[in-house]
C-alpha cells in the first residue's frame, strides 16, 4: 500500500455506491473510515460519483483505490449488470488522476472479507452451530439489487476466492406456486434466472402472482414500498411475498451449496439485514435442506449470516492492500 497505509475503497451495486477510506496498520488489520453513500441513479458515470465523493472528503484523497463492483471483472472494460455505468479501467485511472485502481467483483470482495471477520460478525442461521471450516469450500451468496454469488476454498492455511455469476443460474421451481411463477415470469422476460426473483426487485414478481391468484389488485408497483409493507406486516399480500421470497432464497442457497461442494454457507447482501428474523422463521432452513437424497448432507452444513455492516468494503480493502503497491 501507499506510505500512509491508506486507500480509497468503494462498494458499487445497482442502487448504491458506497465509499470510504481504509487504513492498514502494521499488523495487517484494516480499519474502515466514515462511509459516504451515493445513489447510483444520481450520476451518469462512476467517475462522476467518485468525484462527488472526493468533493465531500477534500482534495487530499489518497491516489490509490480498490473498488468492489457488481459485475464480472473481465478485460479492461466493465459493464455493471444492474445499472448503466460502463467503466474503462485505463481511461478511468487517468481521468481521476489516480496512481493505481483495482476492481474486484462485489461478492468476491465479500468472500475476501471472511479472512478478517470475527465470530461476533456472524449470526447463526441454520444447520449445526459450529465455526466456519479451516479447510473446505464456503459458499457466499446474498440478494441486493441482484443476487451475488462467490465461493471460498480454504486449504493449508490459505484462502482462495472464486468470483462467479452464480445468481444467473436458471430458476428451478419446487412446487405448484413456483411453477406458475416461472411461467408468468418467462412470459415477461424469456429466460428466468434465479436473480430475476431472488433479489430486491424480484419480490414484485412474487407479489404480482399472489395478487392474481387471490383475485386482488396490485397495490404496490415499487419494490421499496412493497418491502416496507411486507416487513412491517401492514399488508398481508406483501408479507406473504416476503415469506415466499425466503423460501426461494433457501432453495437456491441449497442448490449452490451442492454445486460448490460446500462445507459451510455464508449469507450477505444489501437486503439481508432486514430479513434476519424472516429467514429464521419463514422456511429458509427447510428449503435449504430439502434436496431429496442429499437432505442429510445439507443438514450437516452450517449457514451463517454476516452482521458486519460493511463486508464488501472490508473485502475491497483486503484486495487493495494485496494488489496496490
Amino acid at each position: 500500500m501507499c506510505k500512509k497505509h491508506e486507500i480509497v475503497i468503494g462498494d458499487i451495486g445497482g442502487t448504491n455506491a458506497r465509499f470510504c477510506l481504509a487504513r492498514l496498520d502494521a499488523s495487517g488489520v484494516i480499519t474502515l473510515g466514515q462511509q459516504v453513500n451515493i445513489k447510483v441513479h444520481d450520476y451518469l458515470t462512476f467517475a462522476d460519483a467518485f468525484r462527488a465523493y472526493r468533493t465531500q472528503i477534500g482534495p487530499r484523497l489518497p491516489k490509490q483505490a480498490a473498488i468492489a463492483i457488481a459485475s464480472p471483472i473481465k478485460g479492461t472494460t466493465i459493464k455493471l449488470t444492474n445499472n448503466a455505468w460502463i467503466i474503462d479501467q485505463a481511461a478511468l485511472k487517468q481521468e481521476l488522476a489516480l496512481e493505481a485502481i483495482t476492481f474486484v467483483n462485489d461478492f468476491g470482495a465479500v468472500g475476501h472479507s471472511l479472512a478478517q471477520l470475527a465470530p461476533q460478525d456472524y449470526s447463526h442461521l441454520a444447520g449445526p452451530e459450529q465455526p466456519l471450516p479451516d479447510n473446505g469450500v464456503i459458499t457466499v451468496l446474498g440478494p441486493g439489487t441482484g443476487l451475488g454469488v462467490a465461493h471460498v476454498l480454504r486449504t493449508d492455511g490459505r484462502a482462495y476466492v472464486m468470483e462467479s455469476e452464480g445468481g444467473h443460474i436458471s430458476f428451478a421451481p419446487t412446487d405448484a406456486f413456483e411453477d406458475a411463477l416461472l411461467a408468468r415470469t418467462r412470459r415477461k422476460f424469456g429466460r428466468v434466472s434465479a436473480e430475476r426473483l431472488i433479489a430486491g426487485p424480484g419480490i414484485l414478481e412474487i407479489y404480482a402472482l399472489l395478487a392474481a391468484q387471490a383475485g386482488q389488485s396490485e397495490i404496490f408497483q415499487n419494490d421499496t414500498e412493497l418491502w416496507q409493507a411486507g416487513l412491517s406486516k401492514t399488508d398481508p399480500l406483501a408479507a406473504a411475498a416476503i415469506h415466499r421470497f425466503c423460501l426461494l432464497f433457501g432453495s437456491v442457497a441449497g442448490d449452490l451449496a451442492l454445486a460448490h461442494g460446500a462445507q459451510a454457507v455464508v449469507v450477505a447482501g444489501g437486503i439481508v439485514p432486514r430479513l434476519v428474523e424472516h429467514l429464521a422463521m419463514d422456511g429458509f432452513s427447510e428449503r435449504f435442506t430439502a434436496k431429496g437424497r442429499f437432505t442429510t448432507l445439507l443438514n450437516a452444513i452450517p449457514v451463517k449470516l454476516i452482521v458486519h455492516p460493511d463486508p464488501g468494503l472490508l473485502g475491497a480493502a483486503i484486495v487493495g492492500s494485496a494488489t496496490i503497491g
